[in-house]
């Protein structure tokens, strides 16, 4: 219902917007016909109308924008009260009964891990929105030391894997042919470990039950490190893979309504990377067809 609506309003604002210039035009060609002899009449009424019809053209563009903006903060917060409260909730349930029944050290010690499991993932989103915030601010600071490339993906890759309980062929990682080579950036390795495991993390949650996921890291030149992230997942629309960067911004295809997220984890990608100097873009032949997510950041100039 809410969604029928915001689209009736963003019809109703576009063909508001389109009759109003319309007429405008209608008013403005009439003033030429009735004028085209007086120069100074026909000019200032030409500029006049000319005026109208930009500023209703305008205005009808910022409300669609505020519309679809309105629309994406509230896909926010449901998704954020879900994130939220799905953990909060299951830990609630596993504390009360652990205090209302005799259970055996077996169950006892399965209860404590999905209490744990469940307290990973509520400060895993309480980060997640901690560090959008942080990383949007003007004034941050980075502190830039030199980064080994190889390490910081051997790790976010292990971590992955232990996060999301997948076995070791489920995420495979090469370096460029020349393993005895290191490759090396200068950024803030923390804020470079979350960019990998933002993507990381979408890889296998947009991915089939047994995710297959390829991390590679190549040198296009000189200049520059590539990390290619792909997996074999529920891929992305040609036309979405420019938003999907976007704050709050989450791809709706088939299988993707299932995943649940904040809609921040590629829009920190994008922005840390910029911050670094560098840039990031995905590409996927359309749904079903998997997506490879490209890091890329300026080498080490020492």
């Amino acid at each position: 219902m809410r969604i029928t609506s915001r689209k009736k309003t963003i019809a109703f604002a576009v063909t508001l917007g389109v009759l109003v210039a319309a007429v405008a035009l209608v008013l403005n060609i009439s003033w030429i016909v009735l004028n085209w002899r007086e120069v100074v009449p026909l000019v200032l009424g030409v500029l006049f109308f000319g005026f109208i019809i930009a500023g209703v053209i305008l205005n009808t563009i910022f409300l669609v924008r505020e519309v679809r903006r309105n629309e994406q903060q509230d896909s926010f917060l449901n998704a954020m009260t879900h994130e939220l409260k799905t953990p909060i909730t299951s830990i609630r349930l596993y504390l009360e009964t652990l205090q209302q029944r005799q259970l055996d050290e077996a169950q006892r010690r399965e209860f404590y891990q999905v209490m744990l499991d469940d307290t990973q993932r509520l400060m895993g989103t309480v980060e997640q929105v901690l560090r959008a915030a942080r990383v949007t601010q003007k004034n941050a600071v980075l502190n830039k030391t030199e980064v080994d490339v190889g390490p910081l993906v051997q790790d976010a890759v292990e971590l992955a894997r232990l996060r999301h309980h997948l076995p070791g062929e489920a995420i495979a990682w090469e370096l460029d042919g020349r393993p005895a080579e290191r490759l090396t950036v200068a950024g803030d390795r923390e804020e470079l470990a979350a960019v990998l495991s933002n993507v990381l993390n979408n890889a296998v949650k947009y991915s089939p039950k047994e995710p297959r996921i390829r991390v590679e890291v190549v040198t296009p030149d000189l200049e520059r490190v590539q990390i290619k992230v792909q997996d074999n997942g529920i891929g992305i629309p040609r036309g979405e893979l420019k938003r999907v960067f976007k704050r709050f911004y989450r791809v709706m295809t088939p299988g993707s309504t299932q995943v649940k997220g904040s809609g921040l984890g590629l829009f920190i990608v994008r922005t840390i990377t910029q911050r670094h100097g560098g840039r990031t873009w995905a590409e996927s032949e359309g749904a079903g067809k998997g997506t490879t997510v490209t890091i890329e950041l300026p080498r080490y100039q020492p």
